[in-house]
């Protein structure tokens, strides 16, 4: 189209008189090239919708002149006019489809891995004997793909490899001050890629949500755990199993279902039950008959800086991985007390959590645990091992916390901990062990950002006095731990 045709200089005057082309839609007008028939056709389409719109209203009418030429161009460019209606038609088509179905299904890669290294002061392990002091150094890699079907919705599936060894079975001898990124109490660094967490939450109206746990679930899938400068899983935060969390959310965890429904702003009630040998189908086990543990927590938040949770965990064949042997007893028979076999025990334990951020850099907290632990079956005296006979313990552990968040720069946070790890105070029989003496856990960290994806945490676990008995001198761990995220 050039400016010397007849049909540029009638649009050119319906323009000057209506003002119905301010030029692309991008805001530009580019004069200084030459137009199509399909962007005059565009340039027409809007003076003819201007100029209707004059017509329906009660403004300045269009001339009969005017609309001489306006009939006249929509006879040449009929067909252009035609094309450019179809494609606008089919476009609000699509827009509307997308509008209602804007979301697809996507999948997210992100991941954490860990180096560590770490070792022994000092001190002594659960025997009276020197603690072996070597120095190792280790790794943690968790891969994370993240699914969504409805943008609301998450599945997720972890791949994860340890390859550092627990110091509950080479060093310490009891799981008291057990690291939290490492092969964990009872376990081996098999330093194998094996699948780690399989879930899969959706909400239901706008205040219950729903996790299916088919593998690996924890107690923090659903449940606020009140220890928000802490409760890292290992990656940030705490350096150990015990200044992770509650000791009584371990009580619980494998394949099973969780649910949390907020009542308004500040209250949530979370409730889930795990079974850790739910996929095999021998005779006790399964998802209800072999070990299982079902939690119930009401958690308040009356302000964004405090919170408080109250929690109950009914557990079967589960020990909590922290604490003194005997507080493990079913479990710890390879460190002498009931031989190769674990006992069946069941335990009701309660908890009480508290978290306030009493200014930016400031931030205190705590919590109390009691369990109610009950042997459930007698085991004969043998080569090996000494004779056990039904009965309860009393288990106690608490913990204070103070978090100093933004140390220095934005994103760091230092932590200071001292509490008891879970310790026997009573045992209703001889046979069925108790800590006469108490054992205090100190534990200190300092975690600054390199970056926005690499983070360094130097930190110290000290034992006053190992798995609860003031004959073993004072065990001292000491970590560095780099952990990146992408």
């Amino acid at each position: 189209m050039r400016p010397t045709d007849w049909a540029f200089q009638a649009l050119q005057s319906l323009v000057e008189r209506y003002g119905c082309i301010a030029g692309y839609p991008d805001g530009t007008f580019r004069g200084n090239r030459a137009m199509t028939r399909y962007e005059f056709a565009a340039g027409l389409n809007a003076c003819l919708d201007k100029v209707t719109e004059l017509i329906k209203g009660t403004g300045n009418l269009a001339t009969k002149e005017d609309l001489a030429s306006i009939q006249k161009l929509q006879e040449e460019f009929a067909a252009e006019l035609a094309t450019l209606r179809g494609r606008v038609d089919a476009l609000e088509a699509r827009t509307a489809e997308l509008e209602a179905n804007q979301f697809s299904t996507t999948t997210k890669l992100n991941g954490e891995v860990i180096f560590a290294l770490t070792g022994i002061a000092k001190g002594d392990d659960a025997t009276g004997k020197a603690a072996d002091k070597t120095t190792a150094f280790g790794s943690r890699v968790q891969l994370n793909f993240d699914t969504s079907f409805s943008g609301k919705d998450l599945l997720r599936t972890r791949l994860q490899v340890t390859n550092l060894g627990s110091f509950s079975t080479n060093n310490t001898k009891t799981a008291e001050g057990e690291l939290r990124f490492n092969a964990g109490p009872f376990g081996t660094a098999s330093n194998t890629v094996a699948l780690d967490a399989l879930f899969y939450q959706f909400p239901i109206g706008k205040s219950t949500t729903v996790i299916l746990e088919a593998n690996a679930g924890a107690a923090d899938d659903f449940t606020n755990t009140v220890n928000p400068y802490f409760d890292g899983s290992g990656g940030s935060g705490a350096l150990s199993n015990f200044g992770t969390r509650n000791p009584i959310y371990y009580l619980t965890g494998g394949s099973g279902i969780g649910l949390k429904h907020q009542f308004g702003e500040k209250v949530e009630l979370s409730l889930g039950y795990l079974a850790s040998n739910a996929a095999n189908p021998t005779r006790g086990n399964g998802l209800f008959n072999g070990p299982y543990g079902g939690l119930a927590q009401l958690t308040f938040k009356p302000s964004d800086s405090i919170a408080l949770g109250l929690t109950y965990v009914n557990s079967y064949n589960f020990v909590t991985g922290t604490g003194s042997n005997a507080s493990n007893f079913p479990r710890l028979g390879s460190f002498g007390f009931v031989g190769s076999s674990d006992l069946p025990v069941s335990s009701n334990s309660y908890g009480a959590e508290a978290s306030w951020r009493l200014n930016r850099g400031f931030a205190i907290g705590g919590w109390a645990g009691y369990t109610n632990q009950r042997i459930l079956s007698n085991l004969a005296a043998s080569a090996g091992s000494t004779a056990v006979q039904r009965g309860d313990q009393k288990i106690w552990n608490w913990a204070v916390t103070v978090a100093f968040p933004d140390l220095l720069k934005e994103g760091n946070v230092a932590g200071i901990l001292v509490g008891m790890e879970p310790r026997v105070t009573s045992s209703t029989n001889s046979t069925l062990p108790k800590n006469k003496d108490t054992s205090l856990h100190v534990e200190g960290f300092y975690q600054f950002k390199l970056s926005d994806n690499i983070s360094v945490t130097p930190g110290l676990i000290w034992l006053t006095a190992p798995d609860h008995n003031k004959s073993n001198s004072d065990l001292v761990i000491g970590v560095v731990r780099t952990t990146f995220t992408f």
